[in-house]
């Protein structure tokens, strides 16, 4: 009996050594969900909504597309949750802060300090996927985006309240365009990827930030029901009529939007007439880069003609880029939006083009302010052309003399700080 209890036992005992042999059961991470949406919105951020697919993003993360739809149903809950996140991190950063917290009964100026280095932090610790809102918020719903547009006009009236603590008498307007113009100046870094360290970064935004707050604006102007355009001439060339529809309908729809089809349909020929043309969409969008980087070119190559100093030169640069992105709003929301979108044969030539022109302004911002390094330059230059297309938005690319003029003032103020009354000497 104890033989045969010895023969029994030694399967067991086999039995033990391969389960000992086996790996261990792969665990799925509790942080499966937040894993999947980082690696989401930085391919989002990237590449845009639409040169993302699903797979992509489950085989960055490890998994398979099933087991991505396990935890989101489908590739726009994705994004839906990386710009609602995004949002929410912001409004939570100019929160009013706990009654029994440190931060409670701060004076205005300390207050806004504080509401101004959490946006910063917030949005330096979310740069890689911080240009969801600026760019992408077309492709939401109508329903989702009027959200998170209330949410976004959440936090530019909490930081406008604190503005009005620091500068009371503004009028409502001025309040409106500082607090707009403050989030843009700390978005802009989501646009480039110029390093920086953080702290350093922290202390050029928050400069920046103060010089905007303290801006003597102009006074501002009624503003007219309808931007004050005169309807213009006719266009009879075909290629422009073509080339100025599909600049209107990529930045009303965005560049995946839009077909050949209706392109041709709102110049009035058939998709065919189009490509006589145009041998594709891709070489529509290349063709509207190379109009706005030639019109940049233009406009940076007179303000210096016409200037004797560095800050004249600047003077005239920010009145020129202010009045050309008025008078093409839509071409230069084209141009810095959707340059992921172009042929490879054109997105290396076009990023050097861009480069340039902002390595232009940063050299003249680093002749007026030594204190400053290039890097640094060159992120102040990125914060005032941030500025300049979302300030128009808000008054509606109306070009007032009064808009004009402000939205200057706010370039100026971020360029050279408190050497604003420099500009022009």
């Amino acid at each position: 009996m104890a033989e045969q209890a010895q023969v029994e036992s030694r399967p067991s005992r086999t039995r033990a050594a391969d389960d000992s042999n086996r790996p261990a059961p792969r665990r799925r991470p509790k942080n499966r969900k937040a894993q999947i949406a980082t690696v989401a919105a930085e391919a989002f951020s990237e590449r845009g909504y639409h040169g993302v697919s699903v797979d992509e993003i489950a085989a960055t993360v490890g998994i398979s597309g099933p087991a991505l739809y396990r935890h989101f149903p489908n590739k726009y809950a994705l994004f839906l949750h990386a710009v609602t996140a995004l949002t929410e991190a912001l409004q939570a950063a100019v929160a009013a802060p706990d009654p029994d917290s440190d931060a409670a009964g701060l004076g205005p100026q300390d207050e806004l300090d504080r509401q101004l280095l959490a946006t910063i932090r917030t949005s330096i610790d979310n740069r890689r996927t911080g240009g969801l809102y600026r760019w992408d918020r077309r492709y939401l719903t109508k329903e989702d985006r009027a959200e998170i547009d209330r949410m976004m006009r959440d936090i530019n009236s909490r930081i406008g309240e604190t503005i009005a603590g620091v500068r009371p008498g503004l009028a409502r307007s001025d309040y409106v365009l500082l607090s707009s113009a403050v989030l843009s100046v700390i978005g802009s870094i989501t646009a480039h990827r110029a390093p920086l360290a953080s702290r350093r970064l922290e202390q050029l935004l928050l400069g920046a930030c103060h010089a905007v707050i303290g801006t003597e604006l102009e006074p501002d102007e009624p503003q007219t029901d309808e931007p004050t355009r005169g309807p213009g001439l006719a266009v009879a060339n075909r290629r422009e009529v073509l080339l100025r529809e599909a600049i209107l309908l990529f930045d009303a729809h965005g560049y995946h939007e839009v077909s050949i089809e209706e392109i041709g349909a709102a110049a009035g020929i058939n998709a065919s007439g189009v490509y006589r043309h145009f041998a594709s969409k891709a070489d529509l969008l290349a063709a509207a880069f190379h109009r706005a980087a030639d019109r940049l070119a233009v406009a940076v190559g007179s303000a210096l003609a016409e200037s004797t100093t560095p800050s004249e030169a600047i003077d005239a640069l920010t009145e020129v880029y202010v009045r050309l992105a008025f008078e093409r709003s839509e071409l230069m929301s084209v141009y810095f939006a959707e340059i992921g979108n172009l042929p490879d044969s054109h997105r290396a030539d076009l990023r050097n083009v861009q480069r340039l022109h902002v390595d232009e302004w940063a050299r003249l911002v680093g002749e007026v302010r030594p204190e400053l390094s290039a890097v640094e330059c060159r992120f102040l230059v990125h914060a005032a052309l941030n500025l300049v297309l979302d300030s128009g938005r808000l008054v509606r690319f109306d070009p007032a003399p009064s808009n004009l003029k402000r939205v200057q003032q706010l370039m100026l103020a971020v360029l050279l700080g408190d050497n604003t009354g420099q500009a022009g000497a």
